[in-house]
């Protein structure tokens, strides 16, 4: 078995005003489908970041994928490692602190090898009848949990025009209705963990959002948070000391100050004051080198993980077992996205054994109107997406939903994700990010 074909779909997807410390989400947000075919007539399909950047990693590839088998994964390693060795003999900064997830040139080999390992996993899969967390080893958990992953929002539900979508939840600038799009999130898919992204608002007003969530549901419902390092080490220490409860229960503090020197003083003050709040990273600990340094500075105790940079679901399950050597916890980042990565994610948390807490989701953020997955949606109940018997990811393409979104694609302005110039153009034509904000 050989790999014949290797196309790529630009897709445009629906994506509402959503903010975050690095802006305002565009109306459109950008995600490429990768379809590997191969000469034994088995497609396997992967999902992953979108815009020109990506597209060009993941074209310069082309050589080495075609002609490939896909089961000989080590080998593609290899083969796409010594096609980007400038990456590792660069100097920039491998983190997301100033750049937002899939425009790092540093970890461009490891989403690009991610994106090609599981559609090369989705064959596999296929071709012995099994999924692809049983292909990897087997599964730690069939139904994977997903949290309610709540988002400060101007008024609009995505999209431009004709083709502009409901607002479902509204406008949330404010504790009360940050409660409301909870309680709507949380019954129309039954999520049992919860996550605010915060450094949006006055962290007073982000504070009192996470105390009325905790008053309206309770300790059975951890919460967390996560600044995106929009807080100074003082304001983040003033965070965690006011939040010492709400984020007890298996929550916790994410990305709170930049850089892992910062992580490390918001933890000691924050232990000074016998507070033992744990503290999360997706943006200063993206790559197996931030890792000891994480450890041995204490600056992190649960790594977000996320199979689309780490370089794939195997390199996933090497994480889970790293973290669990060096006593931190495992969560899983999310991005938007649409079904083919929401298996992704659910194959990938199956197959790590450490992976305890809740996954986070921008799923309920897209709609069915964008969704390329044969049969709709990816059904969330309980919050968990469960994975079953079918073979590979377990899920097919709908071809006339990906030719939609490739039309989309082709009618936009941008070809790359700028939340900067989205506030300027909405909210405040002089806005720039600046860490820390506050």
């Amino acid at each position: 078995m050989k790999i014949s074909e290797f196309r790529l779909h630009s897709l445009a997807v629906a994506d509402g005003p959503l903010r975050s410390s690095y802006g305002r989400h565009a109306p459109y947000a950008l995600r490429t489908i990768v379809e590997l075919k191969t000469t034994d007539g088995l497609t396997g399909i992967s999902e992953t970041y979108g815009g020109d950047g990506p597209l060009a990693a993941l074209e310069a590839v082309r050589p080495l994928v075609v002609g490939r088998d896909p089961f000989q994964l080590t080998s593609l390693w290899m083969s796409l490692g010594q096609r980007t060795e400038f990456e590792r003999q660069g100097t920039g900064d491998r983190s997301q602190t100033h750049l937002v997830p899939g425009e790092n040139p540093m970890d461009v080999h490891t989403r690009t090898l991610a994106a090609i390992e599981v559609a090369c996993l989705d064959i596999i899969g296929k071709a012995v009848g099994k999924p692809i967390c049983d292909v990897v080893g087997g599964r730690a958990r069939s139904s994977p949990p997903f949290s309610a992953y709540l988002f400060y929002k101007h008024g609009g539900g995505g999209g431009l025009g004709a083709d502009a979508r409901e607002d479902e939840y509204g406008e949330c600038l404010d504790p009360q209705s940050m409660v409301r799009q909870c309680k709507q999130m949380i019954a129309n898919y039954g999520f049992k963990e919860i996550k605010l992204k915060g450094g949006v608002l006055d962290p007073d007003a982000e504070i009192e959002t996470i105390k009325q969530l905790r008053a309206e549901f309770g300790p059975a419902y951890p919460l967390r948070i996560d600044p995106n390092c929009a807080w100074s080490v003082e304001t983040s220490v003033k965070v965690g000391r006011e939040l010492r409860e709400e984020l007890s229960d298996g929550g916790y503090l994410e990305d709170p100050a930049a850089g892992l020197d910062g992580m490390a003083e918001v933890r000691r003050r924050l232990l000074a004051e016998g507070n033992d709040t744990p503290l999360a990273s997706n943006v200063a600990t993206t790559a197996f080198e931030h890792l000891p340094v994480a450890r041995r500075l204490d600056s992190v105790q649960i790594v977000l993980s996320d199979p689309h940079y780490w370089g794939g679901i195997r390199n996933q399950q090497h994480l889970s077992k790293f973290c669990e050597v060096l006593g931190m916890g495992l969560s899983m980042h999310s991005n938007n996205h649409l079904g083919v990565s929401m298996m992704i994610m659910a194959h990938a948390s199956a197959a790590c054994p450490h992976l305890t807490y809740a996954c986070d989701t921008h799923y309920p953020w897209q709609t069915e109107v964008d969704e390329v997955v044969l049969g709709g949606r990816v059904p969330i109940v309980n919050g968990c997406v469960e994975i079953g018997d079918k073979p590979g990811l377990g899920v097919e393409l709908d071809y006339d939903q990906v030719a939609r979104g490739c039309e989309r694609y082709a009618k936009l302005p941008y070809r790359k994700r700028d939340d900067e110039a989205e506030m300027r153009q909405h909210v405040d034509p002089n806005w720039k990010r600046i860490l820390p904000r506050w």
